[in-house]
């Protein structure tokens, strides 16, 4: 039996929160983080629900690194 995603619980709020809240991203800023805090605790891929996350971070790392003269990662 697979095992359970260990973000579920917090991606399941930010849906019910979008959903209360006509789908307005700001005033779902604290679900949000709190999604973002239970994907750092995991190893990339680790979390299904992460997954649109961790894509967002490695969009944020990009200018970041080229500024510094780091190489993009491989993929």
């Amino acid at each position: 039996m697979p095992q359970k995603d260990p973000c579920q619980k917090q991606a399941c709020e930010i849906q019910k929160c979008l959903q209360a809240n006509n789908y307005v991203e700001s005033k779902c800023a604290a679900v949000l983080q709190e999604m973002r805090r239970c994907c750092a605790r995991y190893p990339r891929g680790r979390s299904i629900c992460c997954s649109g996350f961790e894509k967002e971070e490695r969009e944020r790392e990009k200018p970041k690194a080229a500024s510094e003269g780091i190489p993009p990662p491989r993929q």
